[in-house]
Order: structure tokens, then sequence, then C-alpha cells
């Protein structure tokens, strides 16, 4: 059981997307430029998309969660902490430019491709014929559950292989913010723990097939 109803937790959100207009704005062309960018790399376009998403989740963690989200769940705190340290790790990879987000023409790309694009405008568009639109609809960028999707997306566009890290948090949330589904009649995140285990799923595969590319190139030196 939730420590909240289903009113209570709309009526939140209606409060802080209020309170935080225009960030909605802001985080989503930050959004749209980091799908850009996957597609179109230049120099430094993977260090901005890590960057982006270091915003995002640091957002969650300190405006949305423990500023807000506390108010109605005694568990946001903790949640806080999470998404805090989910934010660093991708702050340290766009520090280190050792990550590389490119948009490919395959399985995994494609399948990011779509978990971005529903988190920028299919997740709200179900929010909206479920009755729960603007404002009380959870926001790409400022708010968990979209932004996960949209997160999972783009570490399916990295190249080579996915650092695990990375993914573990959001494939976390997506199973925790996935009971809203059904506990809160959310139809829109009904796609988290997809989203999540496939995701996840993908990532692992995609890592394998990665390993075993650069085992076949160390035997032909």
């Amino acid at each position: 059981m939730l420590p909240f109803t289903a009113e209570a937790f709309f009526s939140h959100f209606e409060s802080y997307n209020r309170a935080v207009w225009p960030a909605q704005i802001v985080a989503y062309l930050l959004g749209a430029a980091a799908l850009v960018l996957a597609f179109r790399p230049v120099a430094g376009s993977s260090r901005a998309i890590a960057a982006i998403l270091a915003a995002a989740w640091l957002w969650m963690g300190i405006v949305y969660h423990w500023m807000h989200f506390a108010t109605i769940n005694v568990a946001a705190p903790a949640f806080a902490v999470f998404f805090v340290v989910e934010g660093l790790l991708f702050a340290w990879s766009a520090a280190r430019g050792r990550i590389a987000f490119r948009f490919r023409p395959d399985l995994f790309g494609w399948t990011g491709l779509g978990l971005a694009l529903f988190a920028m405008v299919l997740y709200p568009l179900l929010g909206w014929l479920a009755g729960h639109g603007w404002p009380r609809a959870p926001m790409l960028g400022v708010a968990p559950c979209p932004t996960t999707i949209f997160t999972i997306g783009l570490l399916l566009m990295v190249e080579r292989r996915t650092p695990l890290h990375l993914a573990a948090i959001p494939v976390l949330w997506s199973l925790v913010g996935g009971t809203a589904s059904w506990l809160l009649d959310v139809p829109e995140d009904i796609a988290l723990p997809i989203a999540g285990i496939g995701g996840l799923a993908l990532v692992l595969w995609k890592n394998r097939r990665a390993r075993a590319s650069a085992c076949r190139q160390a035997r032909q030196l």
C-alpha cells in the first residue's frame, strides 16, 4: 500500500508543476537536444548528453524527491539519494568523456529511439487520455517516470558496451515506479517495467556482442 491516494498524488504533481514552471520547457528542449546530438554527433556531443542526463537526475533527486515528493511520501528522501547518485554517475561520465552516444539503425538504436520518443510524446498523451493531463502530468526531465524511460532509451544508443552502473538505478526505479500503473491507475506507467526489464535484457545482449566483437578483433591482431 502507498502512503497517499491517487488524488493526493496528482494534486502533488499539479502543485509541483506550477512551482517549477517553466523548467518543463527547458527540460524538453534539453531532451530534444540530446536526441539530435545522438543522431548528429559533433565534438563533445556525448559529454553534453551525459551532462543533460546528469542535470535531470540531480534535479529529480534534489528538487522533486527531496523538496516536493517528501511532503506526501516518507520514502522520498531515500529515493532522492539514489537519484543524486545516478546524477553524479552521469556527471562523472561527462567529465571523463569515456562514453559515446550515437544512434545506429539496429535493434538497440531503434528500440532506444522508440523509448525516448515514447517518454517525450506518448507518455504525456496517454496521461491526458487517462484524465490527468497538464498540469497534473509527470513531465520529461523533471519527473522520474518519463525521464527513466528516456534514460534507458539513450543508454541503448551508447556505442559498444553500455556501462551497467549507469543502467542499474533506472532499471530499479522502473520496477519501483511501475507499481503506480496499477496502484494509482496510471496507465502510461505500464511502460516502466517493460522498459526497465526489456532495456536491461537488450543492454546485456548488446554488451555481450560488443565483448565478442572485441575478442575477435584481438585474435586477429
